[in-house]
């Protein structure tokens, strides 16, 4: 249903440099740099940061955040460790009424909150198997 989404950023060079390591372990790389924008994504820019000067962090009461997917937990224990953006949530199975959701929560330098999730089967990570 959605082709692309943007976040805006007060520091291009800043947010380009977390999100080109953050989004690498789900195979999205940076595919067009311009003077005020900059997108990733696998074969087209599904994942946009938009320069916003004099942007204020987004507040994280917000409640916006962006989900990606992950095709393991094993990507998304990877995103959350080369993120190094603030802990909005560790990688966990969360609780959920209909599937096995395995995902992980951060927030890049802006304050703008980024969740990465895969939906479980048979497949359990060292961090999922371990009790919270």
């Amino acid at each position: 249903m959605l082709d692309h989404v943007s976040v805006g950023v007060a520091d291009l060079e800043r947010a380009a440099r977390f999100y080109e390591a953050a989004l690498a372990p789900l195979g999205l790389t940076k595919l067009i740099v311009r003077p005020a924008t900059v997108g990733f994504g696998k074969s087209y820019p599904e994942f946009w940061i938009n320069l916003r000067p004099g942007m204020k962090r987004v507040s994280p009461e917000s409640g916006t955040h962006i989900c990606l997917r992950a095709r393991t937990t094993d990507e998304v224990e990877a995103f959350y460790a080369a993120a190094g953006g603030t802990d909005d949530g560790p990688p966990g199975v969360r609780p959920h009424d209909r599937v096995k959701y395995f995902a992980a929560f951060i927030a890049d330098p802006d304050g703008n909150r980024i969740e990465v999730v895969t939906f479980l089967k048979d497949e359990v990570s060292a961090s999922a198997a371990k009790p919270s």
